[in-house]
């Protein structure tokens, strides 16, 4: 397990022109020098629009071979979540896309009643693991950080990333949850939002941060920007032998 460089792309998101975005998102990522993982914000091509299934992705379509390019030109991992439809099936899907051109998804467990997305997509039904440099990683669609049973170390993960179109409104609620994540599973965790005003004239302030397994707060930021950290592995195995609250916990089974 070596040490990790993310980067988090903190920025706007154009509601419903996912090219103009993918542009955007591209030049801001220009600036990268190197990294070992980029992480986008949700539905990063669309924004968080009630119409935002008009402008689907596919897989293996344009955004997708965007990412793959992106992946090659900063030979990193690059990570975020899309639209997607399959058949007449939508859904909020994060993809996990490696310079090597394979990838892994994951689909949106806890989908956000209070705007109507459990009306508009699936819901997923499965965990996704990945790994990068001897790291366990959990990716994670916004919502999904208020269930704490979902995001549970299991033992099988050493970070967890969160990205999100989370509105100011309920800032309070990202910070503190983003923090105690990581605390209570004793893990790196990475929270990427986006900024700016949605076409619904709601704001988000970003707040895209990172914390450590004992909820220092590494890095954070409110502004349109590129927020580049380095987690250290052997800062992660020296905190869970000192503190090996993860031995005591309780067993559980989800029911579907």
């Amino acid at each position: 397990m070596e040490n990790l460089k993310v980067t988090l792309v903190q920025q706007t998101i154009t509601p419903n022109d996912p090219q103009r975005n993918l542009d955007h998102f591209a030049r801001s990522m220009s600036a990268i020098s190197s990294t070992d993982l980029i992480v986008l914000p949700e539905v990063f091509t669309t924004g968080f629009c009630a119409s935002a299934r008009n402008y689907a992705e596919v897989v293996g379509g344009r955004a997708y071979q965007w990412m793959h390019a992106q992946a090659v030109k900063h030979q990193a991992v690059i990570t975020g979540s899309l639209v997607i439809k399959e058949g007449d099936i939508y859904f909020n899907r994060m993809v996990w896309m490696r310079p090597d051109g394979t990838y892994a998804e994951y689909d949106k467990r806890h989908l956000f009643r209070m705007a109507g997305e459990h009306t508009r997509y699936a819901m997923g039904s499965k965990r996704l693991l990945v790994e990068l440099k001897g790291w366990r990683i959990l990716p994670l669609i916004c919502y999904d950080l208020r269930f704490p049973v979902w995001s549970r170390n299991r033992n099988d993960y050493d970070l967890a990333i969160y990205v999100a179109n989370w509105p100011s409104a309920r800032a309070l609620h990202w910070n503190r949850l983003l923090q105690a994540r990581a605390i209570e599973n004793l893990s790196y965790v990475v929270g990427v939002n986006r900024v700016g005003m949605d076409e619904a004239e709601q704001h988000y302030a970003g707040d895209s941060s990172v914390y450590g397994p004992a909820g220092e707060m590494i890095a954070t930021s409110q502004e349109a920007e590129l927020i580049s950290v380095e987690l250290y592995a052997e800062r992660l195995q020296e905190y869970r032998e000192k503190f090996p609250a993860h031995l005591d916990m309780d067993k559980f089974e989800l029911l579907f």
